[in-house]
């Protein structure tokens, strides 16, 4: 994905349509990549999980559709169309699509935080 200047706007538009949800699969899409932050829009069919792993970096989930349990550390939650969470850097986190889902991940450099 080549670099989204921090200095000029960005319409991404149609990322429903060309990122639709694939059968037994887990799919991303970068719709934006600076030195300050990166987000991508992830697609999960049901049943598709992550493992337990960290980013360096401030994250910020948003699912947009379906549901999926999120687990951070030792505590999980279901969550649900609308619901966010925020990631400290470094905080260990995994999840698993309850149903088919669509969630969007905003990853923001703190620098030395």
């Amino acid at each position: 994905m080549p670099t989204t200047p921090v200095t000029e706007s960005l319409f991404r538009l149609g990322l429903t349509e060309a990122l639709p949800v694939s059968e037994e699969a887990t799919t991303s899409r970068v719709v934006v990549n600076n030195d300050l932050l990166r987000t991508v829009v992830f697609t999960f069919d049901a049943g598709q999980l992550l493992t337990e792993h960290a980013s360096p970096k401030a994250v910020v989930v948003t699912l947009l559709e379906g549901e999926m349990d999120f687990c951070v550390g030792e505590r999980t939650e279901r969550l649900a169309v609308g619901d966010v969470v925020y990631l400290a850097p470094g905080d260990r986190h995994a999840l698993t699509a309850v149903t088919a889902c669509r969630m969007q991940l905003v990853m923001v450099d703190v620098g030395g935080q």
